[in-house]
């Protein structure tokens, strides 16, 4: 892992990124193109709007390849949420989520926020498992129907 960077988020790679969200959710998830058409929105409202003082995406990057990416930005004065958590399965089992994570919550406590959260799917066991396992507490849980499947949502936070 050593040769694995973790570099700014560019507008150059918002297509990748909806790319990789797209194709991996509805391979292994059965997602609808709506999800993708989510991340596409997500990324534009950051490349457009984001503050750069508070606000950051990173992406993981060996050897010129994306690997994945991770996104801090602003939900309040004093709390931060966590978005577009993703690699790709080549990365995966290396050690990078939680690096990744580590870096965004860093950055998010080097900003002043005193809180993060997030919401994601219970299906992501390996993500919720590296939550939990780094202080992330389950604030609630709910079925719901989104991007063409039935689903468990979950809402997490850390205090930082």
């Amino acid at each position: 892992m050593s040769d694995i960077i973790l570099r700014r988020f560019d507008a150059a790679d918002a297509e990748w990124l909806v790319e990789q969200h797209r194709h991996l959710y509805a391979r292994d998830e059965g997602f609808d193109a709506s999800f993708g058409a989510l991340v596409a929105e997500i990324l534009e409202a950051f490349v457009d709007q984001h503050d750069p003082a508070c606000e950051k995406g990173w992406i993981a990057e060996e050897n010129g390849q994306r690997l994945g990416s991770i996104f801090c930005v602003r939900l309040d004065e004093t709390t931060a949420k966590l978005r577009l958590f993703l690699l790709v399965p080549e990365a995966r089992g290396r050690r990078l989520g939680k690096r990744l994570l580590f870096e965004c919550m860093r950055f998010a406590k080097a900003r002043g926020y005193r809180e993060m959260r997030l919401w994601t799917h219970e299906s992501h066991r390996a993500a919720c498992a590296l939550y939990a396992a780094n202080g992330w507490q389950l604030l609630g849980s709910k079925p719901v129907r989104s991007f063409g499947v039935d689903l468990v949502e979950q809402s997490w936070k850390i205090a930082l």
